[in-house]
């Protein structure tokens, strides 16, 4: 079995935490959490992809996790940038869920030799395709704000999974989502609020699957077929009985899909 790594922290206060395969690594890949998770959101999945030979890296962003918390303005993609080019790890494989594919398909745009290919779990172009997508992300912060992260995480987690979902993985789902941190959180939501990746979808030149659950209500499977349409050549994947969480509830028909579409065997 893959051993997973205590994390190591970046100069500028990033948390990765390796999953690291037994032998010699096939490829590199970066795995990036959703907006309400954190690394630990993709440790089932960093395992599995560790058992197949890869290298598998979940970063704590930006006031998440084990990371710091952000000062002022940041900007998330030259962030993950700094951490991967830190730890000469380029190019790596990017595998985003939600939020975190968006920040991923930002950097395969502005900074494609950095991207070897692009994965977007559950994923969507942003919260700025319109005024009131972007308002009710921003208003997330304030309902944080007043509510806890408890009881934030109590209102909202139920959405994210399936009803296929076991008790163990729900319960899982809401207790990262319960860790949210107000400065990590703030930031994240302004960089969706601020965000339509519409426009570049077109100029992707990175390798892209999109994957998402059958049960997304969340971003949804039309968005999905959406981006999958727009970025060229890209492959579309549909997981079974799985919600927007699915790289938490489903990581073993995740890490199928994703080592099938790099080529490589189980």
């Amino acid at each position: 079995m893959a051993a997973t790594s205590t994390p190591t922290w970046t100069q500028d206060g990033i948390a990765l935490v390796e999953h690291r395969p037994e032998g010699a690594p096939t490829r590199t890949a970066v795995l990036l959490h959703g907006i309400g998770g954190n690394a630990a959101s993709c440790a089932e999945l960093g395992d599995r992809l560790a058992d197949r030979g890869v290298l598998a890296i979940a970063w704590d962003a930006p006031g998440y996790g084990r990371s710091r918390d952000p000062r002022g303005d940041v900007d998330l993609v030259d962030r993950l940038a700094g951490a991967i080019t830190s730890r000469r790890l380029g190019p790596v494989d990017l595998v985003g869920t939600s939020w975190g594919g968006v920040i991923a398909t930002v950097l395969a745009h502005r900074r494609p030799a950095l991207v070897r290919s692009l994965v977007l779990a559950d994923s969507t172009r942003g919260s700025g395709t319109t005024h009131d997508k972007a308002t009710a992300m921003r208003d997330r912060v304030t309902e944080l704000e007043s509510l806890g992260a408890e009881e934030f995480a109590a209102r909202r987690a139920g959405r994210l999974v399936s009803p296929h979902a076991d008790d163990h993985t729900a319960v899982q789902v809401r207790r990262q989502m319960s860790r949210v941190r107000v400065p990590g959180y703030r930031a994240a939501a302004e960089f969706m609020a601020s965000t339509d990746t519409g426009s570049i979808l077109s100029r992707i030149s990175a390798p892209t699957l999109v994957v998402v659950g059958e049960d997304d209500v969340v971003t949804g499977v039309p968005e999905s077929r959406l981006l999958a349409e727009r970025i060229p050549g890209a492959q579309l994947s549909i997981i079974p009985r799985a919600g927007h969480a699915a790289v938490s509830e489903r990581p073993d028909a995740m890490a199928d899909a994703i080592t099938d579409f790099w080529g490589l065997t189980s």
